[in-house]
């Protein structure tokens, strides 16, 4: 199994942290995986975006073109990835910042209210994390565990935003959990 992902917003947002924590759990799952940064001008306040593959496979080519899934944590982002998505792929939207009804019917659409979410744990900053959890359920490639792990070890030094970070990727596996069982 392939997963190629795609994750945009607005820069700030912690979009290249929310693939590299991807990537490297799926290095701990000892997956193949590629990460592929995209900043540009567009890096303060406009959209960034960034593409993770993860695969039990060698990757031939690093670049996505046709995403298994895409993360959009605003309104530009879904103007600009959502005709790529392979059917039967996944998007998953930020609803506390967008306000959207997919175009197409051969997707699975979540929408995740992440900012309220994130008010549980009093930090708005843990949105990101939310809609991590929630990506990697949906996807179900790598487990909710590896990514805790992974963000474990790049934040070390930081142990006062672990377990924050670590609940907030919990409950946004708990959320997307529900909706895909209704």
């Amino acid at each position: 199994m392939t997963e190629e992902i795609i994750i945009s917003g607005f820069g700030g947002q912690g979009i290249m942290l929310m693939g590299q924590l991807l990537a490297y759990a799926g290095m701990l799952e000892n997956k193949q995986v590629s990460w592929i940064p995209s900043y540009g001008p567009e890096m303060r306040g406009g959209t960034a975006n960034c593409s993770t593959i993860i695969s039990e496979n060698p990757i031939g080519a690093p670049t996505v073109s046709e995403p298994t899934a895409v993360v959009a944590m605003n309104l530009p982002s879904i103007e600009k990835f959502e005709t790529a998505i392979q059917p039967g792929g996944i998007l998953i939207i930020n609803s506390s910042l967008v306000e959207w009804n997919a175009t197409r019917t051969d997707l699975r659409v979540y929408q995740i209210p992440a900012n309220e979410i994130s008010l549980e744990f009093n930090n708005s900053r843990v949105s990101n994390m939310v809609i991590l959890g929630a990506l990697v359920t949906a996807i179900g490639t790598i487990q909710s565990e590896s990514v805790i792990k992974a963000f474990a070890k790049i934040f070390a030094k930081k142990t006062e935003i672990l377990w924050m970070n670590e609940q907030a990727i919990l409950r946004g596996s708990q959320y997307i959990t529900a909706l895909m069982n209704r």
